[in-house]
């Protein structure tokens, strides 16, 4: 039976930089596992704790020794000199007659073996620890005091336990112990751990510092919504903030205050943003889902008197939220139009001109879409060529997350009409994964143009995504762009979009590289169909007869899902698999037929069920429907295959032939090409 301890790390700090102390924590936890599979120390799980001032390790069923192994080195060959055998035996640290010989491939050498005990895994932790620490990604390392220490902030203990024995290590110049911190203000200073796997419970018990992450960011969840039911509201709870305040809390302890509801006139994402931003609190709504004029927030300590607490929180807010108001009134003073001049000296990107420009090429390219999707031309104009005033702005020069909400609310006070203040406000949409469209016609015309033009600019001047670098996220941008067209149901052609783009761009821009700037975006299509659980395949099939339009590959992909659902797809899947090998060395050939000289029933009859399937769908963009169609001719292309010579003696009838199963293959090209579903 294996010897086995539960070990314990724990690295004691000052407060960790909250958005990055689950990295820390996960770098620290995979480090640690790394170490020991290097050493072949067998474990058990391992769980991973973190709080602001702390990053622990608990790995549950360590090996307390390593197994013993058999060290194993090839010599020279038998028929090596002499003095290199003695020479080799002599490294080995024995004589040559104690060397063993062993054959290997076609010859035989000299062996030299030993059994090499394990070592004792409490000899080892100290570099498995000091490793695992060292090797901790940190972009901006600190250094504290006289010592050559770095790390993300100063460091002031470490425990490090083997079940109850504290292992002997002296780490980032910190020796190990078993005593760890409680809170910095209440309870007790040192807490003793006596045994690793009490670690957490040992915690919870004397400080009740609960050092499980996630446990902890739920048991904040829990509080707020506590704290809104009992002010009789509903808390708005955004997960990355959730995630910020319990990176920055032990002992969390959820409470409310309020502010003067005359702030309540400025528009509510403004108070929203400086509420997250400057003071990470979580805002309530009343059952109408107005912003109520308080918030919640989390304080890392028990106090026997909240209300102090709450008054200084109070206190706090108040001049975040009247710099709030201050902006809204300054900004109100002038309209987004006489803010155009300003954009003409704020660069958007060296080679690509100032945001001026960008704007005045949204504008442009707004109306050509608004055009092909029937939107209101000059609102669309209107609002592109507004969009990014804004950001020059006081209040977004301030709260940089509110670009496009504050353009909307400044048009409407400009006296803008609503379809271009809507177009303004959500032109940014979808600004990640998941994230909700434009919901007007015009405001999908301006997201979709300045997309775009971001894309084929950025891309225009060499600046693409390589491997996994995509430093300006044109990568999510392009998905957003897709996910417009297809889920908005636009008919767009891509193609002559991105061609429209690059020629609005300046001459530093290359115009020669819309079809790479396609096919990166049909390389997001793919990945959106990944997503969805399209099958890979069915793409290709698609891809292979390039749509013009994102919507229009949409509707194919849709078509082919329901034709392979059809117990007929097998068969003509190969049968067009079959034609395009058949057609490899045809490129000439047309689909016009000479059916004058056709001879046999079974052609006859495939001529006539694909002349009248070729009607239906002459007119027909209804690719489900059309593929209905085409799987009416399984039964005629079976029997004319089994049937039919179409490599026949006479070239006329051979053309006939070609021309013919060239015929019905163009059909199915029509939809896709469905050899890729074989």
């Amino acid at each position: 039976m294996m010897n086995t301890q539960d070990f314990l790390l724990e690295l004691g700090t000052e407060e960790l930089p909250p958005k990055l102390l689950p990295k820390l924590s996960k770098a620290l936890t995979d480090n640690v596992i790394k170490e020991l599979s290097e050493l072949k120390l067998k474990h058990l799980e391992v769980e991973s704790f973190a709080t602001p001032r702390r990053l622990a390790v608990l790995v549950h069923g360590l090996q307390c020794q390593q197994e013993d192994q058999v060290i194993e080195r090839k010599g020279p060959a038998i028929s090596a000199p002499d003095q290199a055998v003695e020479g080799f035996a002599k490294s080995c640290g024995v004589l040559r007659a104690d060397l063993a010989q062993k054959t290997f491939g076609k010859a035989e050498y000299y062996f030299f073996s030993k059994q090499q005990k394990g070592l004792e895994t409490k000899g080892l932790l100290e570099q498995v620890v000091d490793t695992a620490i060292k090797n901790i990604p940190i972009a901006k390392p600190m250094r504290w005091g006289s010592s050559e220490v770095q790390f993300s902030r100063p460091t002031h203990w470490l425990v490090m336990l083997l079940g109850e024995e504290v292992i002997s290590a002296s780490i980032m110049g910190l020796s190990a112990g078993s005593v760890t911190r409680g809170l910095r203000f209440t309870g007790p200073q040192k807490i003793e751990i006596s045994k690793a796997s009490e670690y957490r419970q040992t915690m919870m018990d004397q400080a009740q510092i609960e050092v499980d992450f996630d446990t902890r960011k739920e048991m904040i969840r829990q509080q707020v919504i506590q704290v809104a039911a009992d002010d009789k509201a509903t808390a708005v709870i955004d997960e990355a903030l959730l995630g910020e305040v319990c990176a920055l809390v032990e002992y969390p302890r959820a409470f409310s205050g309020g502010f003067s509801e005359s702030f309540l006139a400025v528009p509510e994402e403004a108070l929203i943003s400086a509420m997250k931003s400057h003071q990470k609190y979580f805002h309530m709504l009343d059952k109408n889902g107005k912003l109520l004029p308080s918030f919640i927030s989390v304080a890392n300590i028990e106090s026997s008197d909240i209300s102090v607490i709450v008054s200084g929180n109070e206190r706090v807010i108040r001049p975040r939220l009247a710099d709030s108001e201050f902006f809204w009134e300054q900004d109100k003073r002038q309209t987004l139009e006489s803010h155009l001049e300003k954009l003409d000296r704020v660069l958007f990107m060296k080679s690509l001109g100032s945001m001026g420009d960008k704007a005045k090429r949204i504008g442009t390219l707004s109306g050509s879409i608004a055009e092909m999707i029937g939107a209101n031309e000059q609102d669309s104009k209107r609002a592109g060529l507004l969009c990014k005033t804004d950001l020059v702005t006081e209040m977004v020069g301030e709260f940089a997350d509110l670009q496009g909400v504050m353009g909307g609310y400044y048009a409407l006070n400009d006296g803008e009409n609503k379809a271009v203040a809507s177009a303004i406000s959500e032109h940014y949409h979808p600004r990640f994964a998941g994230d909700t469209l434009p919901s007007t016609p015009e405001g999908l015309v301006v997201a979709i143009a300045d997309k775009l033009d971001t894309i084929t600019g950025i891309y225009g001047i060499g600046q693409g995504p390589t491997g996994s670098k995509d430093p300006y996220a044109l990568r999510r941008m392009a998905l957003g762009l897709l996910r417009m067209m297809v889920e908005s149901k636009l008919n767009l052609n891509l193609k002559a979009l991105i061609s429209a783009s690059l020629s609005a761009h300046s001459s530093e821009v290359d115009g020669e590289c819309a079809p790479a700037i396609y096919k990166f975006m049909m390389d997001r299509l793919r990945a959106y169909y990944k997503e969805q659980k399209v099958s890979a395949k069915a793409f290709e099939a698609v891809l292979a007869v390039e749509p013009e339009s994102p919507y229009d590959f949409h509707l194919r992909v849709e078509a082919l899902n329901i034709f392979t659902k059809d117990e007929a797809s097998a068969s003509l899947i190969e049968a067009n698999k079959r034609i395009a090998n058949m057609l490899k060395d045809h490129q000439e050939l047309s689909i016009e037929v000479d059916h004058s000289v056709l001879v046999e029933s079974a052609e006859k009859a495939l001529f006539e069920s694909t002349s009248l399937v070729a009607k239906k769908l002459a007119q027909s963009t209804d690719y489900i429907s059309n593929m209905h169609e085409l799987i009416s001719l399984k039964a005629s292309i079976d029997t004319f295959f089994d049937e039919v010579m179409v490599n026949a003696d006479n070239p006329q009838l051979k053309t006939a032939r070609l021309s013919l199963i060239n015929w019905v293959r163009s059909l199915f090209l029509s939809v896709a090409d469905v050899s890729h579903l074989s």
